[in-house]
């Protein structure tokens, strides 16, 4: 990378969401670039919801390169898209857009293919005709239901609204009881919720008591920390999952489309530890 930089032909990346001064994917991709001596910068765009689409194309008019979308944008982005890829039309929802060099620009869906490629690398499972429990019915629950539904999974998910867990599996009650019942007899249980983000308690509402050596537990939440629901399942014996690495590997997926380059994931990991 050459010095001074930014330089004239410095080329950028980012990430829009609204907040998004709590994101961590400018570290890790500014890491990676810096690794390969790409002359790339990754910034944070705060972009309210009415001024989406202006902003969106107003970026890549100005030569962007790539965007990651984080909250609250995933499904209303698609709206700004000239094409989209099967994963977007399946899940319904987008996290990384791509120029595709002609003013047009395509959306893609990375968080299935990174929610996979962390659970096979921290603790690989079979999912073949085993039962899930995931809980939770937003916009990454959908990511994660199309990835577990390629694995071959059967899906049950607990969600406050039964309807919105009826679209994605077979509904489970949400109270703690039945999830516990219904822990009890998955390979795989997927906080795919907000819970656990903010406290240093284990939420009243998530599963503990039956995961053990043979259930993996999966947090989406990412601190840099485990979260307070995986430590008291790694206390209980259970192969552990966290949030960091599905950022981690969709992040990669994105960067791979963005730059052409294979990414380099251990610098990318190396940008989300704190120094």
């Amino acid at each position: 990378m050459q010095e001074p930089w930014p330089t004239a032909s410095t080329r950028f990346a980012g990430v829009i969401g609204w907040p998004v001064g709590h994101s961590l994917s400018p570290s890790m991709h500014n890491a990676a670039f810096r690794a390969l001596g790409l002359d790339w910068a990754y910034l944070a765009f705060p972009i309210a919801p009415e001024h989406l689409e202006s902003a969106v194309r107003g970026l890549f008019d100005a030569g962007c390169s790539g965007l990651s979308v984080t909250i609250p944008h995933k499904q209303a982005v698609i709206a700004c898209c000239d094409e989209v890829t099967p994963a977007v039309e399946a899940i319904g929802a987008a996290n990384t857009l791509v120029p595709l060099g002609d003013g047009r620009v395509r959306g893609d869906n990375t968080d299935a293919e990174g929610f996979l490629r962390a659970l096979d690398e921290a603790a690989p499972v079979d999912l073949q005709g085993r039962d899930v429990l995931m809980i939770g019915a937003g916009g990454a629950a959908r990511a994660i239901a199309f990835a577990l539904a390629g694995r071959g999974a059967r899906l049950r998910v607990a969600n406050r609204t039964t309807a919105r867990a009826a679209a994605l599996g077979d509904p489970v009650e949400f109270t703690r009881d039945a999830m516990e019942r219904a822990a009890a007899e998955c390979v795989l249980v997927v906080n795919a919720t907000s819970l656990g983000m903010g406290t240093d308690e284990v939420p009243p509402e998530l599963p503990v008591d039956s995961l053990g050596p043979g259930t993996v537990a999966y947090d989406i939440v990412y601190r840099q920390e485990p979260t307070p629901w995986l430590r008291a399942a790694a206390d209980r014996g259970a192969p552990t999952v966290d949030g960091l690495g599905m950022l981690l590997h969709q992040g990669a997926a994105a960067f791979a489309q963005w730059t052409g380059t294979e990414p380099p994931v251990d610098a990318m990991r190396a940008g989300l530890t704190p120094r």
